[in-house]
């Protein structure tokens, strides 16, 4: 009895046991699956994600092709034809006729394909045709696109995002993580799942004729961060990712659409290096791979097979030894590398058999579909094999969100697939992929504009006139091309010649081709160019617009940048490096030459105005566009005929667009280097400027009487007031003195001639106008005048002169200027601010320098000069004293004036050079009179917002100036906010008072502040 209860109980220990065993191993089963399968992480905002990444922490991965009943009941519910066809992915185009479409509706009906590829199109002919197709289909179709740079790549009207080499030389993976994150945006907005990308292979071959610019690089590590960055940004985004070609295509000397590349490393180098990528990008969360038409002999020795159709390559290497557990897609079935071994229904199978899931672009259907059933039939591949593949492409049709499929909405597709932010973090990729190679005795950045005489030369196709542009913007310098590049020596001597007075010269190469066929594009011309200038003890900056490859096939240079790619962006952010306004940041991903991958000299920036767009600064792109419409309406409505708004911020120019023409009449078009009668902002661009200079040597004190550096005011109704009153407009002065050019004319209205002529001589050589000149004697006389003009009467209760704005307590102040500093002060600030600053327009009677065609008209003059004043001051009482005055006659461009100006929002430093003390602008810049908003010299934003001119939204720290030609700038430290206004508002008449009717200015301010996304309160 003992015995029959020991044996029951033996039976139920070891149930008991094989149960607890049975779970254990379950579970250990299921820990297995989490950890092999494929991993993204969840959703969360880009800015922790980046955040996390730059604290090297890790987000805990969750599993992606999890079980589902959707996917099973789907699964359950097809035909055999119905699951071969969900392995089939087709070529489609948005810009092909309607029998193409028809021809894909039939596929889609009768052969029931899981997937198209878009290629060719537009954007909104895409989407109308993915809903088209998507209606036909039992089972939402898988669309995909082959975008490594974006949809720009494969559709028209779309961004395209810098290639993977000039990604390989950023240092920032963070960035490349959000260009794959704003793919995946655009891709899903336009309702693609699959984008096959990223290329993942090394370029260990520098004559890789199919990969080289399309992988990230040579260094394997490098590659695969940023392969797996690129992955990440897809994939925590909804977007499949599709690591390409393995098991690697990166040493290659042939193009596999034409022929079949032969790959010879040994297993233990494809360990190594090829397969390094892939293996990282398995173990953390690739979804999609896509398997190369390579031969491989280390792996499979077949002749000849292509190692996408090897069985070895995809079901050995790929599933079993990498554990890949997620979709593997064919290369495109029609290239030739793969049809050169059979035709094509042939190689489809082959493909499948070998572990493929999906065939992409493949030909041959019908075949294909007839003889996958044929090989079922016969045992070559198994129903339950297919039924693996369609569920994975299942799973992953509801992990991209298809079971709950919805049409793509085609209202503001276009403005949300060029998003500002885009744009933007398409800037941002490129200043951080430019790379200074080499830097010798430390050239870059190039401070003070005075150092060197410096020109350009550009060299080969394109345009390269983004780049000479924003040379200029920093130094004017004379620029010279070789359109097509030098052919001959001929050719090159003379350009030697013109360049024998410069000492240093920046030569920019465009043109340059991704191909390594003909080096480049680099012809020996050009390369010896650049050799005789070095010959001639020159020394050369040296910018590629391409391909760090094509660094070999020129001589060794005092500085070399590679830009990596060619384009707008790339020509402004280089001459911001050279200048020291942007930092370099790149390194190269391959190596060339002695240079070897990841060289780069990480230069400083200066503080010198750089360019950005306006989301780097932490504004709004979008808003900054309603500035288009009031300023065309203005244009319009003839408020004025031309204006330009320039707006920078954290010392970036992030807007800057002109609108109308010279005038009403002529279609002569405003540019950014129209130059503008600026009026009174002569007061604090040039007479201001001036005083704070004297003040921080000490040679002016603002409390000292006006008349103890004027004695000529002693014993006279003016020889009380001080600097500080001229500066308060509070020293008595009347506002203006008509009479100063009044007793210059006749009782009729006329022109004395003893004061004016209409030829220029030794006596009349102050230019009043274009045809008209005045005697020179005149302006010792209009400053006697002054002396003997009356004074105000607006005096308070203890006797003191109260505010009246008064433009002669500027031109006293000049008077000043001139003779402490023993210099005229066109001259004292143009020697010691303009040209050191490197303002090339900002200045006195522009005609001296300028043709009158670069100027804009202000007004046609019938009451004093009698002609249409252009290039020479509106102003009369500046006028007759020659056009040099302290409160107007100063003419400039809105670029100059933001260059001044920001040296004052940045207390006086600009570029590497201090030109006030850091306590100086801020002094004079306070408020010093709360009733009348006024600075020392400085006009204040006045504290109930009711101003014309100037935003409520400015704080009360701000400071600026207006005139009366229709100008404006303004200055906001707590935002570092800076605002340029310039207009012709008086042409043709002076009466047109529009603009301050209608607060043109006000309105464009108030834009500029509402489009503030960051306030500096806000700001940790």
């Amino acid at each position: 009895m003992k015995n029959w209860w020991f044996s029951r109980f033996r039976v139920v220990f070891s149930i008991i046991v094989l149960v607890i065993l049975s779970s254990v191993v379950s579970a250990a089963w299921k820990l297995m699956a989490v950890r092999s399968s494929f991993l993204v992480k969840p959703e969360v905002a880009v800015a922790k994600k980046v955040v996390a990444k730059k604290a090297g922490k890790r987000l805990d991965p969750v599993l992606v092709l999890p079980e589902n009943e959707w996917v099973d009941s789907t699964l359950n519910a097809l035909s055999i034809e119905e699951k071969i066809g969900q392995l089939f992915m087709v070529a489609t185009f948005s810009n092909r006729d309607e029998s193409h479409y028809k021809y894909i509706d039939r596929l889609i009906n009768e052969y029931h394909i899981g997937g198209l590829i878009f290629f060719q199109g537009g954007p909104v002919g895409q989407a109308q045709l993915t809903n088209r197709y998507q209606s036909q289909t039992k089972v939402p179709l898988f669309i995909g696109i082959d975008g490594e740079w974006g949809l720009g790549m494969r559709l028209d009207s779309t961004i395209s995002f810098p290639k993977q080499m000039v990604l390989g030389s950023i240092q920032d993976d963070a960035l490349v993580y959000r260009m794959g994150a704003d793919i995946a945006r655009q891709c899903s907005r336009l309702g693609i799942q699959i984008n096959f990308a990223p290329v993942s292979d090394i370029n260990s071959n520098p004559a890789n004729p199919v990969i080289g610019i399309r992988s990230f690089g040579e260094d394997r590590e490098n590659v695969t961060r940023k392969a797996i960055a690129y992955m990440k940004g897809l994939q925590h985004n909804k977007v499949i990712a599709t690591a390409k070609h393995f098991p690697g295509h990166g040493d290659t000397d042939a193009d596999s659409h034409f022929t079949l590349p032969v790959l010879t490393h040994s297993a233990e180098q494809l360990t190594e290096t090829d397969l390094y990528p892939y293996r990282s990008m398995i173990a953390d969360s690739l979804m999609g791979v896509l398997s190369g038409h390579l031969y491989i002999p280390s792996l499979d020795s077949t002749p000849n097979l292509a190692s996408s159709l090897s069985e070895k390559v995809i079901t050995g290497l790929l599933r079993k030894d990498l554990g890949f557990r997620g979709l593997v897609f064919t290369d495109a079935m029609n290239m030739k590398g793969v049809l050169k071994t059979g035709k094509a229904a042939e190689v489809n199978l082959k493909a499948l058999v070998a572990g493929n899931d999906v065939l992409l672009y493949p030909e041959s259907i019908a075949e294909t579909v007839s003889k996958i059933k044929d090989a079922i039939n016969r045992r070559i591949i198994s129903e339950k094999i297919i039924d693996d593949k369609v569920k994975r492409i299942l799973q992953a049709k509801y992990w991209a969100g298809l079971s709950e499929y919805k049409p793509v909405d085609t209202n503001n597709l276009y403005a949300d697939l060029n998003s500002e932010g885009s744009k933007e973090l398409y800037r941002e990729l490129c200043e951080a992929s430019v790379t200074v190679v080499r830097n010798d005795n430390d050239m870059l950045p190039v401070g003070s504009v005075m150092d060197d005489k410096m020109a350009s030369v550009s060299i080969g196709e394109g345009s390269s006139a983004a780049f000479q542009k924003m040379l200029s913007t920093y130094k004017p310098m004379r620029s010279y091309t070789f359109y097509e590049g030098p052919s001959s020596q001929e050719q090159i001597t003379e350009m030697l010649g013109y360049l024998e007075p410069y000492n240093t010269v920046i030569v920019d190469v465009h043109g340059i081709a991704y191909n390594p066929r003909r080096n480049y594009g680099v012809t020996a011309e050009m390369a010896n160019f650049v050799g005789q200038l070095k010959e001639r003890n020159k020394k050369v900056i040296l910018c590629l617009f391409g391909t760090p490859y094509s660094i070999q096939f020129f001589p060794q240079t005092d500085v070399l940048i590679c830009a990596n790619q060619d384009g707008k962006d790339q020509q402004e952010i280089v001459p911001q490096i050279i200048f020291g306004a942007m930092r370099s940041q790149g390194k190269l991903p391959v190596s060339v030459l002695s240079y070897k991958s990841g060289t780069g000299v990480s230069t400083t920036a200066i503080n010198r105005i750089a360019f950005g767009t306006p989301e780097s600064v932490g504004m709004n792109g979008d808003m900054l566009k309603k500035i288009d419409e009031i300023s065309n309406a203005a244009v319009s409505n003839h408020v004025f005929p031309g204006c330009e708004v320039l707006v920078a911020r954290r010392g970036k120019i992030i807007y800057d667009k002109q609108f109308g023409g010279l005038n009403y009449r002529t279609p002569e078009k405003v540019n950014s280097e129209t130059i503008y009668d600026l009026a009174s902002l002569t007061k604090v661009s040039a007479t201001l400027q001036a005083v704070m200079l004297l003040y921080d040597r000490k040679q002016i004190e603002l409390d000292q009487k006006a008349s103890f550096y004027l004695p000529e005011l002693a014993g006279t109704n003016k020889q009380n007031f001080t600097v500080r009153d001229l500066l308060l407009h509070r020293s008595g002065l009347i506002s203006f003195y008509p009479s100063l050019w009044e007793r210059t004319k006749t009782g009729g209205g006329g022109l004395l001639p003893e004061y004016y002529s209409s030829k220029s001589d030794t006596a009349y050589y102050l230019q009043v106008a274009p045809k008209l000149y005045a005697k020179g004697a005149l302006r010792d006389s209009v400053w006697k005048w002054v002396v003997e003009s009356p004074m105000n009467n607006r005096k308070d209760r203890a006797g003191s002169y109260g505010y009246l704005y008064s433009d002669l307590g500027f031109l006293t102040l000049q008077k000043i200027v001139e003779r402490v500093s023993g210099q005229p002060l066109d001259i004292f600030v143009s020697s010691n601010i303009y040209e050191p600053l490197g303002l090339a327009y900002l200045g006195f009677n522009p005609l001296h320098r300028f043709s009158e065609k670069q100027i804009a008209p202000t007004e046609q003059d019938y009451r004093f000069r009698s002609q249409l004043l252009q290039g020479t001051v509106h102003d009369q009482m500046a006028a007759i004293v020659g056009g040099v005055s302290g409160h107007a006659g100063l003419f400039g461009t809105a670029r100059d004036l933001a260059v001044l100006f920001q040296m004052n929002l940045w207390k006086g430093s600009y570029a590497g050079k201090r030109y006030y003390e850091a306590a100086t602008v801020p002094f004079f810049s306070r408020i010093y009179d709360e009733s009348h908003h006024r600075g020392l010299g400085w006009d204040k934003a006045p504290g109930d917002g009711n101003s014309s001119y100037v935003s409520p939204q400015a704080s009360m720290n701000s400071f600026g100036h207006t005139g009366f030609t229709g100008t404006m700038v303004w200055m906001d430290p707590e935002e570092d906010l800076l605002f340029v206004f310039l207009s012709n508002r008086v042409n043709p008449d002076a009466e047109n008072t529009s603009i301050t009717t209608q607060r043109t200015r006000r309105k464009i301010h108030d834009i500029v502040y509402s489009s503030l996304t960051e306030r500096k309160s806000e700001l940790p």
